[in-house]
């Protein structure tokens, strides 16, 4: 099993790095760019479909021979919703940024439908509240599975100061639908104010033996990647520091169904 945690450097360029031969799995890329205005990224994509997510800043961006002009807005990410662009397998990609600019590379297999290029504003996304109490999160849903795309599912969080997210515990390891789809999951961290730290567990169910064949509890810092390959992955903010992330989840099947712990299953009904 790999380390769970991806450690973005502080400089520029590509300064985090995630696919499924180094995360040991399957579906899953994560790349997170910094780049100087006037910087310039490109890529193809392949066999991947891409969402881009222009997480903080603007660029100016093409796909697939298409110019799709100046994309991105909000300078942080706990201050509106993204821009982003999504692009089919098979097509090039740039971006130039126009300001400082974070943009995140969130890819996983095309499966060859032919959707076109298109760009996914703010005036697209849907936001929800999700919880109550001290569970209470704000969720901006990027990629559902209710928007068109072969794998991907993409999706932004912020969590306030001393709330729990993903929580109670959930999973979604397992092939075994209408209950649980298998889907592997990043996490890109980002904490307000920086210097800050939050808590992320991941860990699977009890074997016959009481043995867990995965668990482990990480301090999660500004700019953190932490990679969930399967099992249950609570978060917790600190008081004083609000916790956002970006997740990106892929599977055999588009879709988002998961398993909560049977024994904080409670909590739902407290």
């Amino acid at each position: 099993m790999p380390n769970l945690i991806v450690k973005a450097n502080h400089g520029h360029g590509r300064v985090a790095h995630v696919t499924p031969q180094s995360a040991g799995w399957t579906y899953v890329g994560f790349d997170l760019h910094r780049l100087r205005p006037g910087e310039t990224v490109s890529a193809e994509t392949g066999a991947s479909e891409v969402c881009l997510v222009f997480v903080t800043g603007k660029g100016r961006a093409s796909a697939g021979r298409k110019d799709f002009g100046s994309l991105g807005e909000r300078m942080s990410v706990f201050e509106g919703k993204p821009w982003s662009l999504y692009i089919p397998q098979d097509s090039g990609w740039s971006v130039t940024a126009e300001t400082e600019l974070e943009l995140a590379v969130c890819s996983a297999p095309g499966l060859g439908s032919g959707l076109p290029a298109r760009v996914i504003s703010p005036d697209d996304l849907g936001q929800e509240v999700r919880g109550k109490g001290t569970n209470t999160r704000y969720v901006t849903n990027i990629l559902p599975e209710g928007e068109p795309a072969d794998s991907l599912l993409v999706v932004e969080v912020i969590t306030p100061g001393g709330h729990t997210s993903s929580y109670p515990p959930h999973k979604h390891d397992r092939d075994a639908l209408p209950a649980e789809s298998y889907l592997e999951e990043t996490y890109y961290h980002r904490l307000n104010p920086p210097q800050g730290f939050a808590f992320q567990r991941v860990y699977t169910d009890e074997d016959a033996n009481g043995v867990r064949e995965l668990d482990e509890t990480m301090a999660i810092e500004d700019g953190d990647v932490v990679l969930v390959p399967k099992g249950y992955h609570p978060c917790a903010a600190c008081h004083g520091y609000d916790l956002y992330y970006l997740n990106v989840m892929a599977g055999p099947k588009r879709t988002w169904k998961f398993h909560n712990a049977p024994e904080h299953e409670w909590l739902l009904k407290a």
